[in-house]
């Protein structure tokens, strides 16, 4: 047996489908985008007035029997129901693409307003944290009263006053010779 037969392609097949609707999508983009452009408008009109112009030439020129799209102008209006049968959809689906991607986008949004609300809280419980560790530590006046039982202590033991009790003994204790074993 020369050929391998897989069964998951049918014979003749290339393999893959010619189709490309991501394509086609983009497609109906670019053609839903030219649809809304003043450049759409401009050129349309003027088609107008050419088909109206030249129709009307020839009817005054020829006479109305030979012009090929006489004064209700059917084939024009046939022209533009064609157009706008096939630009409705295509702009359905360049809208529904959008939509598609506008609920991406929000999901994006979602999970980074998420992700932002998680650490908000986060740093939020931080700060409670250093707030409640900054209330425990001790400062200037929880320290005064324990330091001024330990000089008095040490004094007792050594038989020194340490710090002076007024402001004259402080203006006469700062002589650093009056200090025991300088």
């Amino acid at each position: 047996m020369a050929r391998k037969d897989k069964l998951s392609t049918p014979r003749g097949s290339g393999g893959g489908s010619g189709y490309d609707a991501d394509a086609f999508a983009r497609f109906a983009e670019s053609v839903a985008r030219f649809f809304g452009t003043g450049r759409y408008l401009a050129m349309q009109t003027l088609f107008v007035i050419v088909w109206i112009a030249i129709n009307a030439y020839v009817a005054v020129t020829q006479g109305s029997k030979h012009t090929f799209d006489p004064y209700p102008f059917i084939l024009l209006n046939l022209l533009f129901s064609t157009q706008a049968a096939y630009a409705a959809p295509l702009i359905l689906l360049a809208q529904n693409r959008q939509a598609d991607r506008d609920k991406q986008e929000v999901e994006r949004d979602r999970e980074t307003t998420a992700r932002s609300l998680a650490e908000t809280e986060f740093l939020a419980r931080e700060l409670a944290a250093v707030r409640l560790m900054l209330e425990q530590k001790a400062d200037r006046d929880d320290l005064i009263q324990p330091l001024s039982e330990l000089t008095q202590a040490i004094e007792r033991l050594q038989g020194v006053q340490l710090v002076a009790e007024d402001s004259d003994e402080a203006d006469t204790a700062s002589d650093p010779s009056e200090y025991p074993g300088s």
